[in-house]
């Protein structure tokens, strides 16, 4: 079938055919790249890098990498780096990148955390896994010579969709809520109803086509009860969810489920920017150079800085 060519800026081009592999042999392969990339995250003069093991609930302990760059406060904020790929695909090197972006110009700790991946880890493992780093986070905070109060998601795509549900279940457990979500072309659960999800059937980087696949690999079953976190649009109320960010790209179809998460929350009284990008596609962040990526980081920042010092003074 030919695929239809759309309209997108000319910094994104290079990407205009990229599709991701998701039958399970090659994910497999490309699943084992990612500790060499975790390996490969090094401290330098500006920024210092550990690498950590986070115990989650059902016994295991996952890796994470926490981000400090030189001259933070001792208290520092922090932000949670959830990064996207479905739930079945590893962080790409840009994800790295602005892990450490973040860290660096924002003035705050960044963990970035690797959960687990299907198909071997099924829902609700990455969610159990999102949240369990959550909360190590606070039950260490002191240790890790963090603010508690000024502890920040961030996640992209699947690792916004796990950055809300650590909010829903923090909620629900009367556990303390992050101050701010930053969520870049967030998954949202508005299924196949939206119009960019009937739309983009063949869109690179992640089209509906790829979201039926995500959702067979990582949950072919979705018990009723726990809905609302792969689902969160779904949630009988939002209103108790911190400020937030969502960014959206115009040629993706998960562009009209952020935007209705946004006025979803906007109508509850959470406090949200919107920021509706043009000419993109899914998961532009990998034009790490492109005038228009480098335009949202900026915006991101600001976010982060406001939420972290501004409100905090």
């Amino acid at each position: 079938m030919k695929r239809i060519k759309y309209p997108i800026h000319d910094d994104f081009k290079k990407w205009a055919n990229t599709h991701p592999p998701l039958n399970k042999p090659i994910l497999r392969l490309i699943q084992t790249f990612v500790g060499g990339l975790y390996k490969k995250q090094k401290s330098t003069p500006a920024c210092k890098v550990e690498k950590r093991f986070i115990p989650i609930s059902d016994g295991a302990k996952i890796p994470a990498l926490l981000y400090t760059p030189n001259g933070v406060e001792k208290s520092a904020p922090c932000l949670i780096f959830y990064p996207g790929g479905g739930f079945v695909l590893p962080p790409a090197p840009y994800h790295f990148d602005l892990a450490r972006e973040y860290a660096q110009r924002v003035g705050c700790k960044v963990l970035f955390v690797l959960y687990r991946l299907a198909p071997k880890y099924r829902f609700p493992t990455a969610h159990n896994d999102a949240f369990d780093a959550y909360k190590w986070v606070l039950e260490n905070a002191e240790k890790l010579q963090i603010d508690g109060d000024r502890v920040a998601l961030s996640g992209e795509s699947a690792g916004g969709n796990l950055a809300i549900s650590v909010c829903l279940k923090a909620e629900e457990l009367g556990l303390r809520m992050p101050c701010a979500q930053m969520l870049t072309y967030p998954v949202t659960g508005e299924n196949l109803e939206t119009e960019s999800m009937q739309r983009f059937v063949d869109t690179p980087m992640c089209s509906t086509k790829d979201m039926e696949k995500y959702q067979k690999l990582y949950a072919p079953l979705l018990p009723d009860e726990k809905r609302k976190y792969l689902l969160p649009i779904e949630a009988e109320s939002l209103s108790f969810l911190p400020c937030t960010y969502i960014e959206t790209a115009e040629f993706d179809c998960l562009r009209d489920g952020g935007i209705l998460f946004a006025e979803r929350l906007k109508k509850e009284g959470v406090d949200v920017q919107l920021n509706e990008t043009r000419g993109t596609m899914h998961a532009f962040d990998i034009a790490q150079k492109s005038a228009i990526t480098r335009a949202c980081i900026e915006k991101r920042i600001a976010f982060l800085k406001k939420c972290f010092f501004v409100e905090k003074s």
